[in-house]
């Protein structure tokens, strides 16, 4: 029977506690505990714990699935261990002692400072130069001298049609010759060494070779999914823990590279021309996972659930996320069909997952509440919002694994939603009733009690499909593109009309090149504090237009029709189809959008930003061709190829780093940059 129960856990929480999920430190230290006496099931309901305390004890190793989401310091000295992999689990962990276990070695230091993307103390030591050194410089290196011994020892053994034995056979072959050949650094870490190159080399060897669906066979079949109703009140729904997740990963069989620029009719012009060689050299990001994460009852054969929207988690402004070098978060949450997923973009792992068997999300959006967590003190917390179908926001408290609430904000369908950047608690919500509705979802308190309100509603003369606050005056103008145009609505809360018309309409060049305000409007996006990127009317193109010049913010209140002050027109496919969404990076002046052949065009355009800038900046004269076209992978499924792949939506973090695209075919796929 195991050591720890209940009862104990309440009694060794500092300071004690009466309940599971509010315990934040706890002290287990000199209970002579072994690895079986920590209780998954139980340890997983404490949400909260930031801070534990495994000291002299017994343990040689730590269980797989110990849910600790929020765990941020952990002190196992004086025990048994003889392996550190195991921590990965705590992605969040800042703080991590394990002196005096006889078994863990240097090797050890380096694993967990490559695993722990947070960690800042390592046995009481700042380690965050030697840990961006080891996972940047030292993978980057390593990644370098596998390549290279690949394509001198290997390359060529492979026939060009060449069976799965013979794959295999040299996927052996190849992991231990490089395990035992590539050297770098000092010969005590060359534990370490070898371990980060089996990786590198088994990522290589799934990028080169291609596999097909590849199944984790430890995943195990969900556990109740049913959904407990919950309104504007605390009613726990937790999410599925990772390991619970049906998951899986897709690999490409064989990849198309192509960098092209298209010119008129997707057809390259001799200056666009360039041998195979060049494209791969152009390569700017590399495909990282393929993964089939929203299937409906978790079908492995689900390749028809429609994935519409994600965002990346913001970063919190706690504890390592101070770090500089943590420029940017790399989990995003994805929706589609009856789910909502966190994934982690580097590992490709599906962190939580939660379910609605009734609902379609549409759309999810993050803002960061300051919560009171106990004795008055307060915290940041980031909370997702998700909605769709039904109507209904759902309010989830990831760290806390946690839906909190929800609220009934229309009777239709939800098509996005988008909290405003200065007031964290304003949601916006644009439904299929042709109404655009601003909450306020209060910010629940320690018992998740939480009050909401509805402050606006504005009226839309169509069904609005994507909005956007203009950066500039976030709290006073809204932009929506709908069904039947682009409109502005004045929503600054010092008005007592609550029920508001839009302000502007704006025209648009028609096909026949004719000014008109009625055009489906289904992308919208700003690149940056001016220019707006919209998709509408004109099949092929995207349109760059600024704020400032289309609308004078001094006129006078009342509808007006404003003709949109074209900056630009970018080049895009020729397709009629709705609905393939675009979004942009402000950081990077980058702009991405999917088509319907699976292609993601990505648009740099920071050599454009400056001259728009200028009161006299002039239109570009010609479309501007995307910089590069990513092209769909060949992927198999059950032995056939996925056809007919359209991209509904494309979004990059931040910096850059990682791109997200979202399909047709319930495949996410999450690109790097080179």
């Amino acid at each position: 029977m195991s050591k720890i129960t209940t009862e104990l856990l309440l009694e060794r929480a500092v300071p004690r506690s009466t309940r599971l999920r509010k315990i934040e430190t706890l002290n287990l230290s000199k209970l002579q505990l072994k690895t079986g006496d920590l209780d998954p099931r139980l340890f997983s309901r404490l949400r909260h714990l930031q801070k534990l305390d495994l000291s002299d004890n017994l343990l040689d190793k730590f269980p797989n699935s110990l849910t600790l989401p929020d765990l941020r310091v952990l002190n196992c000295s004086n025990n048994k261990l003889e392996d550190v992999t195991a921590l990965k689990q705590f992605p969040l962990l800042e703080e991590l002692t394990y002196e005096n276990n006889a078994h863990l070695t240097p090797n050890d230091d380096y694993k967990v400072m490559f695993l722990l993307q947070n960690l800042r103390l390592l046995n009481g030591k700042d380690i965050t130069k030697l840990a961006k050194h080891v996972r940047s410089v030292n993978s980057r290196k390593l990644t370098s001298k596998v390549t290279a011994h690949w394509e001198k020892f290997f390359r060529d053994q492979l026939p060009e049609k060449h069976t799965a034995e013979q794959v295999k056979s040299i996927k052996k072959k190849f992991l231990k010759s490089v395990q035992t050949n590539v050297v770098h650094g000092p010969s005590s870490l060359s534990e370490f060494t070898r371990w980060r190159v089996k990786m590198i080399a088994e990522e290589f060897l799934a990028r080169s070779l291609g596999l097909e669906l590849n199944t984790d066979p430890e995943t195990d079949e969900k556990a109740d999914e049913s959904e407990e109703e919950s309104e504007e009140e605390s009613t726990e729904s937790p999410m599925e823990a990772a390991e619970e997740v049906d998951q899986v990963t897709v690999t490409p069989s064989k990849r198309k590279r192509s960098n092209s620029k298209p010119g008129s009719g997707n057809k390259r012009s001799k200056s666009q021309a360039s041998t195979e060689e060049e494209a791969a050299e152009d390569v700017s990001a590399e495909p990282l996972h393929f993964l089939q994460c929203h299937s409906k009852g978790n079908s492995r054969e689900d390749f028809k659930t429609q994935l519409w929207s994600c965002v990346f988690e913001p970063l919190l402004d706690s504890g390592a996320r101070k770090d500089p070098i943590v420029s940017s978060s790399r989990t995003v949450a994805t929706c589609g069909g009856e789910s909502v997923c966190l994934i982690d973009c580097e590992t490709g792992t599906v962190l939580k997952k939660y379910k609605v068997a009734t609902e379609e999300f549409f759309s999810v959006a993050w803002t960061t509440l300051t919560m009171v967590i106990s004795n008055s003190r307060k915290k940041s917390h980031n909370i997702l919002a998700a909605a769709g179908r039904r109507g209904i926001v759902k309010l989830i408290h990831v760290a806390a694994d946690f839906c909190y609430g929800e609220i009934k904000a229309h009777k239709k369908p939800i098509a996005t939603v988008c909290f405003s950047p200065t007031q964290e608690t304003h949601l916006f919500t644009a439904s299929y009733d042709k109404r655009i509705a601003l909450w306020d979802i209060g910010i629940p308190d320690c018992e998740y009690n939480f009050k909401a309100s509805q402050l606006l509603v504005l009226e839309v003369l169509s069904i609005p499909l994507r909005i956007a606050l203009v950066p500039t005056c976030p709290e006073q103008y809204l932009l929506a593109g709908c069904e039947d145009g682009c409109f502005a609505w004045n929503i600054k809360l010092d008005k007592e009309q609550k029920n508001r018309p839009s302000e502007a309409t704006f025209q648009f060049p028609g096909e026949d090149g004719s000014l008109t305000t009625s055009h489906r409007v289904d992308g919208l996006a700003f690149l940056n504090d001016d220019v707006i990127v919209s998709k509408s009317s004109k099949p092929g193109c995207i349109y760059l237009w600024s704020w400032s010049r289309s609308f004078d913010t001094k006129g006078k209140g009342g509808q007006r029709t404003l003709s949109a002050v074209i900056l630009a027109e970018l080049e895009w496919s020729l397709t009629d189809l709705s609905y393939l969404t675009l979004s942009t990076c402000p950081a990077k002046d980058y702009v991405f959008c999917g088509d319907e052949n699976g292609s993601v065009w990505m648009y740099n355009l920071s050599s454009y930003t400056a001259a728009w800038r200028s009161a006299k900046g002039k239109r570009s004269d010609k479309r501007i061709p995307p910089t590069q076209i990513l092209q769909w992978p060949e992927l198999q499924a059950n032995g056939e190829q996925l056809a007919e792949v359209l991209i509904n939506n494309v979004v990059s973090d931040p910096t850059f780093t990682y791109l997200v695209v979202l399909t047709s075919v319930n495949v996410t796929a999450i690109w790097k940059k080179s």
